[in-house]
């Protein structure tokens, strides 16, 4: 059984807990607090020398890291990974996107305003993340206008990705009123009969 080191209110974790879901595969979770420092423990920092999470633990002992990358080797041979090679790469693609345009804005706005209270020294900074993340939720409302899922009519690991964040975004002050297409696709993704929410 595979075990998963995480925070349970962390999108980066929820990803790999959603995907396990999906794919009816038993795991064991491991709670760990970042805010206490678990992730720099010498343990922890043997399953993950980056000392972050998630962190997914296999049968053999051996652990993958970075949530995207356990995604793929989760949802690999299922339906949630095209196969074929142009779909394949569209789904990188919005990987790379989450990590690199998404996730620095949207979910550090919601980290500044949930996990530490919106201190006031780190105001600007979090207007400054609202800013940049409402340019990434533009991106997905126009590809969402076009098709149903971010990889055409199939429900993926891109979408897996992207959800975790955008549901919460939100919590981070995002107001997703004028991105009607972004709202139908939240709807969409947690329809699927193995939804699991981030705080169930």
């Amino acid at each position: 059984m595979y075990k998963v080191y995480g925070d349970y209110r962390s999108g980066n974790c929820y990803k790999v807990k959603l995907m396990l879901h999906l794919l009816q595969q038993p795991y064991e979770w491991v709670p760990v607090n970042i805010l206490r420092g678990e992730t720099r423990s010498e343990d922890f920092l043997k399953k993950n020398p980056n000392g972050k999470i998630p962190v997914l633990e296999l049968d053999d002992g051996s652990c993958l890291w970075e949530s995207n990358a356990i995604l793929n080797f989760l949802a690999e041979g299922s339906e949630f990974l095209p196969r074929e090679p142009r779909l394949r790469t569209q789904v990188l693609q919005w990987q790379f996107f989450e990590q690199y345009s998404h996730e620095p804005y949207i979910a550090v706005a919601r980290y500044i305003k949930v996990y530490l209270g919106l201190p006031e020294e780190r105001k600007a900074e979090y207007e400054a993340r609202l800013f940049d993340g409402y340019h990434a939720l533009n991106v997905m409302e126009q590809q969402l206008l076009r098709t149903p899922f971010l990889v055409g009519d199939r429900y993926s690991i891109a979408d897996v990705a992207l959800y975790a964040y955008t549901h919460v975004a939100p919590e981070g002050g995002f107001d997703l009123t004028d991105y009607p297409a972004i709202r139908e696709w939240l709807a969409r993704v947690a329809s699927h009969p193995r939804h699991v929410g981030m705080f169930d």
